[in-house]
């Protein structure tokens, strides 16, 4: 599609429609990349979305455990206090 950059107060822009908008998934919050001479627009997320359904998952599978035994350390046998 072609359009035309017009003046938006003392910057410029594009106008999206409205269906393109939608089916890219945007909302009022975006995020701008210039790569390879081409402006990139893209959805922001929550960095952490969908992290409690992850971890839902793994404790559901039973692969939610520590990788390694807890070891103490000197802060934990001689410092630390509840």
């Amino acid at each position: 599609m072609k359009t035309k950059i017009v003046p938006i107060g003392n910057s410029r822009g594009v106008r999206l429609p409205k269906p393109m908008i939608r089916d890219a998934g945007l909302s009022d919050e975006v995020d701008l990349q210039v790569r390879d001479g081409a402006i990139i627009i893209t959805s922001v997320r929550n960095p952490r979305a969908g992290w409690a359904e992850s971890a839902r998952r793994l404790h559901d599978r039973q692969e939610d455990q520590l990788i390694d035994a807890p070891t103490d350390t000197k802060f934990d046998r001689d410092e630390w206090k509840w």
